[in-house]
C-alpha cells in the first residue's frame, strides 16, 4: 500500500495496514503513556511507527476545546523537532485552519479532522492546495457533551450516510478521493452495540470508495468488554484491530505500536491484505 503525501513524497508498507503511532502533546489525554514529544515521537518511529500522529487538543469525552494559539504552542515545535531528525510522515490530529497551516509550514503532512472539515469548512480548501491527505472522522456533538445521548436507530447507516457526505464535500473543494480516509469515530457519541458494528463491518462504509482508519486504542469499549482499565486493554485492542483489518480498514491508530506491527506481521502471514 502506498499513501502518496505532499511535495512528491509518500508512504508506503507491506503490512495489511499503516501503523499511525500516537503522541499526545497534551496534559489531559487519557492514556498517560501517550503523552509527549519528539522523545515519545521517536521511540514509535523505532517501534515501527509508519506514521506519528500529533495532537495538542484533547477529544477524550468530557474535555473541553482550547484556543488557536495554545494549542500551536503544543504542536508545532513537536513537529520541527521531530522533522529536524526524521522523515516520517507527520499527522495533525486538529480541526483548526490555523494551527493545520502553521504543522505544515513546520513539516506535517496529513489533516486528521475529528470534526470532518465541518469546524472550519477552508481547511478542505487549503488541503486541496498543498495536496494534503485527510481523515473525516464521524462524532455527534462536541467532547464534552458527546456521551449524553449515544443511542441511534441504525448506527452503520447513520454513521455511513454523514461520511459519504462529508467525503462528497471534501472531493467537491478539490480533494482528490485517494487523499481521503475516513474514520468512524469508535467512542465518539456511541454506545458499545454502534461501536462493534462499525469496528466489524468498517470496510462496507462509503461503499468501500475511500481508506478506513480506526482509531480504538485502549478506549472504554474495550474496557467495558473486558473489564479492565486502560492499562490492561491492549490484548482487546490488538484483536479489534485485526478484526478491523481483516473487515478493510487500511490504517490504525495505536499508542502500541510495536505490539501492533506485530499482530500485523501475523495477519499478512495468513494471507490478509490491505487496500
Amino acid at each position: 500500500m502506498e499513501l502518496k503525501l505532499s511535495g512528491g513524497r509518500s508512504v508506503s508498507t507491506d503490512l495489511p495496514a499503516f501503523v499511525m503511532g500516537i503522541v499526545n502533546a497534551t496534559p489531559d489525554s487519557f492514556w498517560k503513556e501517550s503523552r509527549g514529544g519528539l522523545g515519545r515521537a521517536l521511540s514509535l518511529v523505532e517501534d515501527g511507527a509508519d506514521i506519528i500522529d500529533v495532537g495538542g487538543e484533547s477529544t477524550r469525552p468530557g474535555s473541553g476545546y482550547i484556543s488557536d494559539d495554545e494549542e500551536i504552542r503544543r504542536v508545532v515545535p513537536v513537529v520541527e523537532a521531530l522533522r529536524r531528525v526524521s522523515s516520517v510522515p507527520i499527522s495533525i490530529d486538529t480541526r483548526k485552519l490555523s494551527v493545520m497551516k502553521a504543522a505544515f509550514e513546520a513539516g506535517a503532512d496529513i489533516l486528521n479532522d475529528v470534526s470532518a472539515l465541518e469546524d472550519e469548512p477552508l481547511l478542505a480548501d487549503f488541503a486541496a492546495e498543498k495536496n494534503i491527505p485527510v481523515i473525516l472522522m464521524h462524532k455527534r456533538g462536541i467532547p464534552s457533551t458527546m456521551q449524553d445521548d449515544t443511542s441511534y436507530g441504525n448506527a452503520f447507516a447513520e454513521v455511513d450516510s454523514y461520511l459519504s457526505a462529508r467525503c462528497a464535500f471534501a472531493e467537491s473543494r478539490g480533494i482528490a478521493p485517494e487523499n481521503i480516509i475516513v474514520d468512524p469515530g469508535i467512542g465518539f457519541g456511541k454506545d458499545d452495540r454502534a461501536n462493534f458494528s462499525l469496528i466489524s463491518r468498517c470496510g462496507e462504509l462509503c461503499g468501500g470508495r475511500y481508506r478506513v482508519l480506526m482509531a480504538l486504542s485502549r478506549k472504554s469499549c474495550i474496557g467495558r468488554v473486558t473489564g479492565r482499565d486502560e492499562g490492561g486493554r491492549l490484548a482487546g485492542t490488538l484483536t479489534a484491530d485485526a478484526v478491523a483489518v481483516m473487515s478493510g480498514a487500511s490504517m490504525v491508530r495505536v499508542h502500541d505500536v510495536a505490539e501492533a506491527v506485530d499482530s500485523l506481521k501475523v495477519l499478512a502471514a495468513l494471507g490478509f491484505g490491505g487496500r
